[in-house]
């Protein structure tokens, strides 16, 4: 038995010419879907014929991945068994069909035949992934030909969605194609017992694409080695800019001060929390407390930011990295070029024992992109925008295809001990990975959905799978909107289907809307306006496939309300065939309108109003330019409108307890004041909130508390902060009981960017269960506006198969 490869010979549609041959009981046709192209399937078929004695042949197609093998019942078992159980590390099998095929008499070898073309109908590719242990070891081999050699991997590691241009997955296909193989990789891609059998994105110094050094006007650094000169500039304390997976890195030394102020005034991020590179677990344990569940996350291939409680004093000796806050956003290296600086920095330590030591290496490792603008992924671009932000640049000349951030997950861990780890941001390592969507069918419609303003992402279906685009962010710049229009481009080329309904936010004047009724004249097909918080909760019910009715409670800064208002903090009774409004938090005031939202004293001053104090406004904000202004505005009830935003009540809890009154980047109240309580327990404060026979909530107390807390000391801030989540979680969980008593529904959707708050999310969950009610929870998308998308894609699908007139479909 042996193998032939027959990648430049014509596929064909046709299965081959059937016959018997002797001895031989069976053959079978395997058709695969899901993430089955770009993962080693095909030479890991032809390594396990060879090894069973199995004949046959393996091609990827537009749908998948199509197999035939023959032999004896026995082995075609074992193949199969294998197929289900063991497949490539990477791979993901969403569907198995297997149908019996006639005997062929000429057949001695196993083939992999060329791929067929067409569009990408039903198949998958996997996201790209960190290194594997066998190209590390090979990368720090001096004997290996591919030593310190930047862009190593094989079908087990590497970039895949980042370097595709459209699927079927193949180096022509790839950012690869203008790099010919040389003989020795050419020998590796064929040979079925290599780790690079048919691995696209196979290279080596001689064949593949080179790193550079430039000074930040784009002029190439001469006669230096770029590891090695880009790690002396680092321990200089310069910064660099780095052209990583997805796109372009900020990059210094993290235990220097100066750099960190460098990079904080060139950024103008005064206080945003920088992301952090360590080499590995260990060295990641030294700096943040990480249990087992967090450290397999970690250092899975995926290699995620995780966000991590900082270990006793290492937030107060390092205040540059993330101030004001107790998490440290911590990753593992995500590509070859993150190792070999990392080695560098250490001196080049011989072995491999190092890998997994304690190292002092500590880099921050932020997204190149100025101004909350798209990453920065190509060379032109990067000397434009980054050449003023940086010492010098990192480049190489492998094209970034598809622009992606990291990934940022925090991990949480409930009173029932079970591991959690939400997303804040989906991106590298989980895009393109679906989401199956329980209960659609798999001949649904398409649909597209164009999320919303902030932390924007969309959302194409296929069937009964959501695809959600990377991170896009908010849509401010023309660069934010024009990645959306890019996004949505690159997932009809990947998923080569045609939307048949497009559904969008109802705020009409967001850009996400705008472009998605622009689609939908061009294309011919009708839209859907959705409900910001009706999104939120169809997104979480969607993961878990929820048909019957449910509760959702929805928590999060802003959305527009059916009234017009700006709605935040609202629980729903919610079904496929639309929602209702079964109450909201208590209202505050948008002291001076939206600017409230950037500016916490206002909502402070706000609860001030509300308690009869106005009068006490422009003595306790009085640093606050205009603090006896909004005293009078809020009097008279000028520009004033009311929100009950969970949001802008946790500004304003922030305010009152003298955290932070200004903010200096999005969600900086909210997270100080999360991390305030950290260390602190505190029962809820007695007589704080009051039910009504009707279910409405009030919480007079709660605001009353906060005003008189204490500021004289900041263990009594710290104190406070604690009691008002534990308030908040007690008042939350009796008002869904009320309202789950009322209505008989015992699961309550949990919604909204607020529950990426640990003290909040692990709260309510345990508080809820002891009620008796089961909360569903985001797990595969983003709890905040980043799965807001998929929420939208759920309603329209649910407006195609059990249309429904709650939102508003128009042509």
């Amino acid at each position: 038995m042996h193998i032939a490869l027959l990648d430049d010979a014509p596929a064909t549609g046709s299965d081959p010419p059937s016959g018997q041959a002797p001895g031989v009981a069976l053959r079978v046709h395997l058709h695969l879907r899901g993430a089955v192209q770009g993962v080693g399937f095909r030479p890991w078929c032809a390594q396990q014929a060879l090894a069973l004695g199995l004949s046959g042949w393996v091609r990827n197609d537009a749908a998948g991945l199509q197999c035939e093998v023959q032999g004896p019942a026995s082995a075609l078992r074992a193949f199969t068994q294998r197929l289900r159980q063991s497949p490539p590390p990477l791979a993901r099998i969403d569907a198995l069909e297997q149908t019996p095929r006639s005997l062929r008499s000429d057949e001695t070898s196993f083939r992999i035949l060329a791929s067929d073309a067409g569009a990408a109908l039903a198949t998958g590719l996997p996201a790209d992934a960190a290194p594997c242990a066998d190209c590390l070891d090979e990368l720090f081999d001096p004997a290996d030909r591919r030593h310190r050699y930047a862009f190593i991997n094989c079908t087990h590691c590497g970039p895949r969605f980042t370097i595709t241009q459209r699927l079927p997955y193949d180096r022509p296909n790839t950012s690869l194609a203008g790099f010919p193989l040389c003989p020795a990789c050419a020998r590796e891609y064929r040979d079925p017992a290599d780790r690079r059998f048919h691995a696209q994105p196979v290279a080596c110094p001689v064949c593949g694409p080179q790193l550079a050094l430039w000074q930040p006007d784009g002029r190439p650094i001469a006669g230096v080695d770029p590891l090695g000169e880009a790690a002396r500039r680092l321990a200089a304390g310069q910064i660099l800019a780095v052209k990583g997976v997805g796109g372009y890195h900020l990059v210094c030394d993290a235990t220097q001060a100066v750099p960190l102020q460098r990079l904080r005034a060139a950024k103008q991020r005064a206080s945003k929390p920088f992301a952090l590179l360590v080499p590995n677990v260990a060295s990641a344990r030294q700096w943040a407390n990480i249990d087992d569940d967090s450290a397999r996350l970690l250092a899975s291939p995926a290699a995620p930011i995780l966000l991590l409680p900082t270990r006793p004093g290492v937030a107060e000796r390092h205040p540059r990295i993330a101030p004001g806050l107790s998490d440290w956003g911590l990753m593992l290296p995500a590509a070859p070029l993150h190792w070999l600086l990392i080695h560098e920095l250490l001196g080049r330590p011989d072995g491999s024992a190092w890998r997994n030591a304690a190292q002092p290496t500590l880099l921050v490792m932020t997204s190149a992109n100025p101004g909350g603008e798209p990453l920065v992924v190509d060379e032109a671009e990067a000397v434009e925008r980054l050449g003023g932000l940086c010492d010098a640049l990192l480049v190489h000349n492998r094209p970034i295809l598809g622009r992606v951030d990291d990934s940022v997950r925090r991990p949480m861990r409930a009173a029932d001990g079970k591991f959690f780890a939400p997303f804040v941001r989906r991106a590298r390592g989980h895009v393109p990975d679906p989401i199956e969507l329980p209960g659609v069918p798999a001949d649904a419609p398409p649909v597209l959905a164009t999320g919303a303003w902030m932390k924007n992402t969309v959302c194409l279906t296929r069937g009964n799978q959501a695809f959600l685009s990377p991170h896009i962010g908010d849509l401010g710049s023309a660069a934010c909107r024009h990645a959306l229009v890019e996004a949505v481009e690159r997932l009809r080329d990947f998923l080569g289907v045609r939307p048949a309904l497009i559904a969008h936010d109802r705020h009409p004047d967001f850009f996400s809307t705008q472009h998605a009724q622009a689609l939908a004249a061009e294309w011919g097909v009708p839209t859907l306006a959705v409900q910001h918080h009706h999104a939120h909760a169809a997104a979480v019910r969607a993961e878990h496939g929820a048909t019957a009715p449910t509760l959702a409670l929805l928590l999060d800064g802003v959305g527009l309300g059916d009234d017009g208002m700006p709605w935040g903090g609202e629980l729903f009774r919610v079904d496929r065939r639309g929602y209702q409004r079964l109450g909201h938090l208590p209202t505050l005031a948008l002291a001076g309108g939206d600017r409230a939202a950037a500016e916490p004293w206002r909502l402070g001053a706000a609860v001030l109003h509300a308690l009869g104090r106005g009068e006490a406004i422009a003595a306790r904000f009085a640093d606050q330019a205009g603090a006896g202004q909004i005293a009078r505005l809020l009097a008279r009830g000028l520009n004033c409108p009311p929100t009950p935003s969970a949001g802008r009540l946790f500004d304003a809890a922030a305010a009152l307890l003298g955290l932070c009154p200004v903010h200096r980047h999005e969600g900086e109240a909210a997270m100080r004041l999360e991390a305030l309580a950290s260390d602190h327990a505190a029962a809820p404060w007695p007589d704080a909130w009051q039910i009504d026979a009707g279910g409405r909530l009030t919480w007079p107390g709660l605001w009353r508390r906060l005003a008189d807390a204490s500021l004289t000391a900041a263990n009594d801030a710290a104190t406070a902060a604690a009691a008002f989540h534990t308030t908040l979680v007690a008042a939350l969980t009796d008002w869904v009981a009320h309202h789950a008593r009322a209505t008989g529904l015992a699961q309550v959707a949990l919604g909204g960017g607020c529950f990426i708050n640990h003290r909040l999310r692990n709260g309510l969950v345990a508080a809820l269960a002891e009620r008796g009610l089961t909360p569903l929870e985001a797990r595969q998308a983003p709890p905040g506006d980043g799965g807001l998308a998929l929420g939208q894609a759920a309603i329209a699908l649910d407006h195609l198969l059990a249309p429904a007139p709650a939102e508003a479909m128009s042509r």
